[in-house]
């Protein structure tokens, strides 16, 4: 059953009010939930609130580290370079209507990057978002977090994969859902948000391919 037909079925039951209250009841509870996950939470480890519960995340493996270095730093220099918004690399809170995450690596737009402060600890939606999965990951990265951020105008998600090193593009489409424009563990991908970020994808993965990319990334603004 569809999720909308889910909905209709729900409108149409002679329970609806039961089951309205009993929405009311958890999304009130939740929120109890959240505002003492605020409280508590600090830098030292990485936290999610998502669905009303406190998601503590293991120490990441070094294939993991590596995809993730590699990319933020090429999206680092390009954004920074062309001053057209703000990159973060894990440990950023961005705060959607529900739920909290810490997506592994987040892009800011100029006008979102404008209201972010030295002191700021709960960012907005980003406008595009890398998961760099693993088995402890993935279902949330295919899952709640997939559809939560398509939901919430993510124009661009990035799924990476370090273990079969592929990346898999998604855009929003006009009615909000996520299309795939690719999977590869070749060629180059091109941002759709991000302008003028073309990257091969084996640049994510190999030291040496990153490095040739970064440099190329670099030079052309010493002068």
């Amino acid at each position: 059953m569809s999720s909308a037909s889910a909905l209709e079925e729900l409108l149409h039951s002679p329970r609806l009010p039961e089951y309205a209250e009993l929405i009311r009841q958890r999304l009130a509870d939740e929120q109890t939930r959240r505002e003492q996950f605020y409280s508590e939470m600090t830098d030292e480890f990485k936290t999610e609130f998502i669905s009303g519960e406190v998601i503590m995340h293991s120490p990441a493996r070094n294939r993991h580290l590596v995809a993730s270095g590699h990319l933020f730093g090429l999206l680092h220099s390009w954004v920074s370079s062309s001053r057209i918004g703000l990159v973060h690399v894990e440990k950023a809170l961005c705060v959607f209507n529900r739920n909290d995450y810490e997506p592994d690596i987040v892009f800011f737009g100029s006008d979102k990057a404008q209201r972010i402060t030295p002191d700021t600890l709960r960012f907005p939606v980003p406008d595009f978002i890398v998961e760099i999965v693993s088995n402890s990951t993935e279902e949330r990265d295919r899952g709640v977090k997939f559809e939560d951020y398509a939901a919430h105008g993510v124009r661009e998600y990035w799924i990476v994969d370090p273990i079969e090193e592929s990346l898999e593009q998604y855009i929003l489409t006009e009615a909000g859902q996520y299309k795939l424009k690719m999977k590869s563990q070749s060629g180059e991908v091109s941002s759709v948000v991000i302008t003028g970020f073309t990257i091969p994808v084996q640049a994510i993965f190999d030291v040496e391919a990153n490095r040739t990319e970064l440099a190329g990334i670099i030079s052309p603004h010493r002068c």
